[in-house]
C-alpha cells in the first residue's frame, strides 16, 4: 500500500463477529475491503459517505507516527473538503449504520511506526484505542512495510482486542511477507488468528514470487494470485482470514494491476475451483473472505469498475 502512488481455523464463530461502533454488526462471510485516502495524490478525492456501498471494510489511510514510540495519531487533511472534524465523525457513524465496519490504518509506505519493545507496544495498544474512542473506528489495519517485530505486535495487538473484545482486524502485508510462516508477518497473522479477521496481501508492486507449489509466478496473472494465497490457505490460516488485495486501477500502483475479471477468476479457482489457470489449489476454500483495493479513492477515478465488478462477485460468493 502506498501513499504516494497510492498492502489453525479461526473461532466457529467467526462471522458472527460483533464490532465496536454505532450498531451491532456482523463482518460480512465474504467481505470486500477499500482504502480511503486522507490526502489528495491525483486520484478522485472523496469523503467517506460518497464511498461505494459495495466496501465492507473501510480502512482509512493512515494514522501518523507521533515522536512517541508506537504510538499513533490522526489529522484529518483539509484537503478533503470536511467543514468539521465532527462531519467526518457522522460519515463513520453513517458508514456502520448501514452495516459497514469503519477502521483506521497504519503505516503504508512512509508509515514509520516502530513497536519493538514493551513500551511501544503499550504505546500502539494505547493510542489506538484511543483513536477508537475519538473517532468511533471498529479496529485498525497493519500495514507496515518498513518492518513488524512478531513478538511485540503480537502484545500490542492482544492487548487492544483484550480491551476491544468486537475488534475488527485486518493485515495487509507485501508479498515477500507471506512467503513463509517463518516470516515475522505471517508469524503475527497466526499468533493473533484468533481473533483475525482477514489478510489481504498486497499482489502489487512485487515481481515475481513462489507459489505453494513450489514453482515461480509472475506477478498480475491469475495464477500469482491463486498460488500466493495457497500459501496462506495451507499455513495455518482460516480461509476466512485470507483475502486478495489489489490495485483499483493501474494508476493506483507501480504494477502489479489485474483487470476484475482476473480478480474474479482468482475467487471462482480459490472457491470453487474453476476459472484457474495452469496453477490448481489441492482443493477448494469456499470460506475465502474475498478481496481488498488499493483504493476507493483510485477505483472512483477508474468508474467504481473494482466496487461494481469484484464487489458484485464477492458478495455472490457461496
Amino acid at each position: 500500500m502506498t501513499a504516494a502512488s497510492a498492502a489453525q481455523a479461526a473461532p466457529a464463530d467467526r462471522d458472527a463477529q460483533v464490532t465496536q461502533g454505532s450498531s451491532a454488526r456482523a463482518v460480512p462471510a465474504h467481505a470486500v475491503t477499500g482504502y480511503w485516502q486522507n490526502f489528495d495524490n491525483g486520484a478522485t478525492v472523496q469523503k467517506l459517505g460518497d464511498v461505494s456501498d459495495a466496501y465492507d471494510i473501510i480502512a482509512v489511510a493512515f494514522a501518523d507516527a507521533t515522536g512517541t514510540p508506537g504510538e499513533v495519531g490522526f489529522t484529518l487533511d483539509p484537503a478533503l473538503g470536511y467543514a468539521s472534524v465532527d462531519d467526518f465523525k457522522a460519515d463513520i457513524k453513517a458508514k456502520q449504520a448501514a452495516g459497514k465496519s469503519v477502521i483506521i490504518s497504519v503505516g503504508g509506505e512512509k508509515g514509520a511506526v516502530s513497536v519493538a519493545d514493551d513500551t511501544s507496544a503499550k504505546n500502539f495498544a494505547d493510542s489506538v484505542g484511543k483513536l477508537m474512542a475519538e473517532y468511533g473506528f471498529d479496529g485498525v489495519d497493519i500495514d507496515l512495510e518498513n518492518g513488524l517485530d512478531s513478538t511485540y505486535m503480537t502484545k500490542a495487538l492482544k492487548s487492544l482486542h483484550a480491551a476491544h473484545d468486537g475488534l475488527v482486524l485486518t493485515m495487509a502485508p507485501q508479498t515477500i511477507d507471506m512467503q513463509s510462516p517463518q516470516n515475522e508477518y505471517f508469524k503475527t497473522a497466526l499468533a493473533v488468528r484468533d481473533f483475525l479477521t482477514v489478510v489481504n496481501m498486497q499482489y502489487y508492486n512485487s515481481g515475481s514470487m513462489n507459489g505453494c507449489d513450489g514453482k515461480v509466478y509472475a506477478q498480475g496473472t491469475v495464477d500469482f494470485l491463486t498460488s500466493l494465497a495457497c500459501i496462506q490457505l495451507e499455513n495455518g490460516l482460516d480461509p476466512s482470514q485470507v483475502g486478495i488485495g489489489v490495485p483499483a486501477s493501474s494508476r493506483a500502483a507501480g504494477s502489479g494491476y489485474v483487470a476484475p475479471s482476473v480478480v474474479n477468476d482468482a475467487l471462482d479457482c480459490l472457491t470453487k475451483g474453476t476459472g484457474c489457470g495452469s496453477f490448481r489449489p489441492p482443493k477448494a476454500y469456499p470460506g475465502l473472505r474475498g478481496a481488498m483495493t488499493w483504493s476507493t479513492n483510485w477505483d472512483a477515478a477508474n468508474g467504481d469498475a473494482f466496487a461494481n465488478e469484484v464487489g458484485g462477485h464477492v458478495h455472490g460468493l457461496p
